[in-house]
């Protein structure tokens, strides 16, 4: 039994990384009041820039800063048009997936079904005979670290607390002296960044090729993870994990012959993730205890 949970249990982290990537990065954009539709649309343009970097120099971690600069810059896009010009967030953010599907398509059509060659071996120094964590990468153990630093600067900084004031009330900040739109525009910058970082490791680590499309939906998944988190980063990474081990216990299933179709199989993790919602919508109440109040309005610091 042992044999067969541990591959698993190292199989699901790894599924589940670059969610816990993604959905870090859009809790923190949300609990700043932005509302950013637009991580698929990240996701895609930091894994098509992470992937022609690495196919160039031959180095993953050239690959990931790319992709990490290619999702800030979305962000920044994104940031542009509705903190600055003040953009309907929702539309916007969903303007940002449509492009980022198309500008990645076209971006990564010399690469389009490319492998790159087998990745060498890596681990940090005293964890490599360590069991369980010594199969696992280090972009595992820099998500580890992304989630303890996210934690620390919510709930126990003051940075995150000016933060936190600004999606809820951006003009009662203001009032103290918070710049609301700076601030605005380093968390959604941090979101694009983190955005990028987990479209990087779907094409570099759990992939290693480019294909159309590399997320399949990733992207809202990390959305609503932050839903289900109710914008608590430990939620958030115990349901990144939680989706990643859905995935892939149906390749399990798969393997030990049990019959369902493929399909089904791997409808499975979202359709967990719609039952999800679905319970946690039942209670519209802890939404709107735990939802930052200015979440997806503009706000104009001139006024």
């Amino acid at each position: 039994m042992i044999d067969l949970l541990v591959p698993i249990l190292i199989a699901s982290i790894g599924a589940g990384t670059p969610l816990v990537f993604a959905a870090l990065g859009e809790l923190v954009t949300e609990r700043s009041g932005v509302l950013n539709l637009g991580v698929e649309g990240m996701m895609l343009v930091g894994a098509v820039a992470a992937f022609a970097t690495t196919f160039a120099t031959g180095s993953t971690w050239l690959g990931v800063a790319a992709g990490f600069f290619a999702g800030v810059a979305m962000a920044l896009l994104f940031g542009v048009v509705t903190l600055s010009l003040f953009a309907n967030q929702v539309a916007a953010g969903l303007a940002l997936t449509i492009f980022g599907v198309g500008l990645s398509a076209f971006a990564g059509r010399p690469y389009s079904g490319v492998a790159l060659p087998p990745a060498p071996a890596e681990t940090l120094p005293l964890i490599g005979s360590v069991p369980v964590l010594g199969a696992l990468h280090p972009l595992v153990f820099l998500s580890w670290a992304v989630f303890a630093g996210v934690w620390f600067f919510l709930f126990r900084s003051r940075a995150g607390l000016a933060l936190r004031a600004v999606g809820e009330s951006p003009a009662s900040a203001r009032a103290v002296g918070f710049p609301v739109i700076r601030i605005r525009y380093l968390a959604t910058m941090f979101g694009g960044g983190m955005a990028g970082i987990a479209g990087a490791y779907l094409a570099l680590i759990y992939t290693r090729l480019w294909i159309d499309g590399l997320t399949a939906g990733r992207g809202w998944i990390a959305i609503a993870l932050v839903v289900f988190a109710s914008w608590r980063p430990g939620r958030a990474l115990l349901g990144a994990y939680l989706f990643g081990g859905v995935t892939i216990v149906q390749y399990f299933a798969q393997g030990a012959g049990y019959s369902l179709r493929s399909e089904a199989m791997a409808a499975l993790p979202y359709l967990a993730t719609i039952v999800v919602l679905v319970l946690i919508s039942r209670n519209p109440l802890t939404i709107r205890l735990n939802q930052p109040a200015s979440l997806g309005k503009s706000f104009d610091a001139q006024t």
